[in-house]
């Protein structure tokens, strides 16, 4: 254990900053990441295929996020593990995750080939484009397991706090997809394929170098043959955590698709508006993200210590300190708007500005609301209570996806920004009800251990 470093001690606030900032740094790189295939491929390959890439990457992103949302439910279980210094149950539940999320893995690879033209279909997606968007998915689904491995190491280093070697495999993956991109859609001409190839490798390179790493460097957390056990409870508990995970961020990506799609009924210049406005957002979101993040890790590791004090001057620090953030990145929003949009507005779409600057101000004085709710996100992951988060994010994308589509007409593209931040609000009171009330029970038990957690782990 001492290989690691345990947040069961020390000072909460720099700890809580110290395992953010790498989460941080790697949504924000990830930001960048995902648009190096498009990018590469629209000026080496043409129009066509860009707009190919663009239509694949609704696709891709759907499984995408099941299988990184499936991979942070397992990590927080094992966070609790190795709070709790239960290293044999932390092997085991390695071992489970890896089994059953790589035949999953493949499953959806099957899945995926199976159904890619119905779902080319299915998004209208015009002949001209049927040809790179096949060409470019048919690799990406079989490239799933890769994808897998890699959040799966990345997840098995968060939740022993050791989020710096998880930034260095994003970056190391993000280098090896943009010199392969280079050479195989730049150099060798093989267009969208050559952009889901690299994309495949890079990740398959970078999950392999991290598991290798967490194998050098942290043997006694890898299982072994001893540890190769069908345990079903825990299983089952796995299972659990894993899907309502996955289920969280499949939401969340759904409600911004039928948010488009009311979007889609303004006319060109708010498309054009949300589109740029949704890019600067993205930025600014990854400071809630990784926030949400690092309160899951620390609650967790001392869910599973017994550590209810620490549990609750954690929750309590992370709110301010992602209240304080919320107001900060608000008012840089809100003052820097125009600057912001100009790096990311086509040059031709200048008509589209002025729609984008209203949208992205109002919905920047939001932020407070959803920093605390990302905190609050974050909060039940760590405690175990990871329906919790489905159930108010699932209230929230109801909410935006109505108010958009009741006052879109009226108010035009505000209305999606009023939505949201009215959604937001609303998650925060009922969020913060139930933690109240999860906090008491945690004051009055005196303990807080997994297996204190037995309604959650039956559900």
């Amino acid at each position: 254990m001492s290989s690691t470093s345990p947040l069961t001690q020390g000072a909460i606030g720099p700890r809580l900053i110290a395992l953010a900032i790498p989460l941080l740094a790697g949504n924000v790189l990830q930001q960048f990441y995902n648009t190096i295939d498009a990018v590469i491929v629209g000026r080496a390959v043409g129009e066509s295929a860009f707009a190919a890439v663009g239509v694949s990457g609704a696709v891709m992103d759907l499984f995408l996020f099941l299988i990184s949302g499936g991979c942070a439910g397992a990590g927080v279980l094992l966070s609790q593990f190795y709070g709790a210094e239960d290293l044999p149950s932390f092997r085991r539940d390695f071992f489970l995750t890896a089994l059953f999320g790589s035949l999953i893995s493949l499953a959806m690879a099957a899945l995926g080939l199976l159904a890619l033209s119905p779902l080319l279909t299915a998004l209208r997606t015009p002949d001209t484009l049927r040809f790179h968007a096949t060409a470019y998915l048919r690799l990406i689904f079989l490239g799933f397991p890769a994808a897998f491995g890699f959040h799966l190491g990345s997840s098995v280093l968060r939740a022993v706090g050791n989020t710096r070697s998880a930034l260095r495999f994003l970056m190391l993956s993000m280098g090896v997809n943009l010199g392969l991109d280079l050479l195989f859609v730049a150099g060798f001409r093989l267009g969208t394929a050559g952009a889901a190839l690299a994309t495949v490798l890079a990740q398959a390179l970078a999950a392999g170098l991290c598991l290798r790493y967490l194998a050098r460097r942290f043997p006694s957390l890898m299982f072994h043959r001893a540890d190769m056990v069908l345990d079903l409870p825990l299983l089952r508990r796995t299972a659990w955590f894993s899907a309502v995970s996955a289920l969280h961020m499949a939401s969340l990506y759904i409600g911004k698709l039928l948010v488009q799609r009311t979007v889609n009924t303004l006319g060109e210049a708010s498309i054009s508006a949300f589109t740029a406005a949704s890019r600067v957002e993205g930025f600014a979101n990854s400071f809630g993200s990784s926030g949400c993040t690092a309160v899951s890790l620390f609650i967790g590791q001392n869910t599973g210590a017994g550590r209810p004090e620490r549990v609750r001057a954690g929750f309590r620090t992370a709110l301010l300190q992602l209240g304080a953030f919320g107001i900060a990145i608000s008012l840089v929003m809100v003052l820097f708007a125009h600057p912001c949009l100009t790096l990311v507005f086509p040059a031709q779409g200048a008509e589209g500005m002025a729609p984008a600057l209203g949208y992205l101000r109002l919905v920047a004085s939001f932020y407070l609301f959803n920093f605390l709710g990302s905190g609050l996100s974050g909060y039940f992951q760590g405690r175990g209570l990871v329906n919790i988060p489905v159930l108010g994010t699932t209230c929230h994308i109801t909410l935006r996806v109505l108010l958009s589509a009741l006052l879109a007409p009226v108010l035009g593209l505000p209305a999606v920004a009023l939505a949201s931040g009215l959604g937001w609000i609303g998650v925060v009171i009922l969020w913060g009800l139930i933690a109240r009330l999860d906090l008491r029970t945690l004051e009055s038990s005196g303990r807080n251990t997994p297996s204190s957690r037995r309604a959650v782990f039956s559900s």
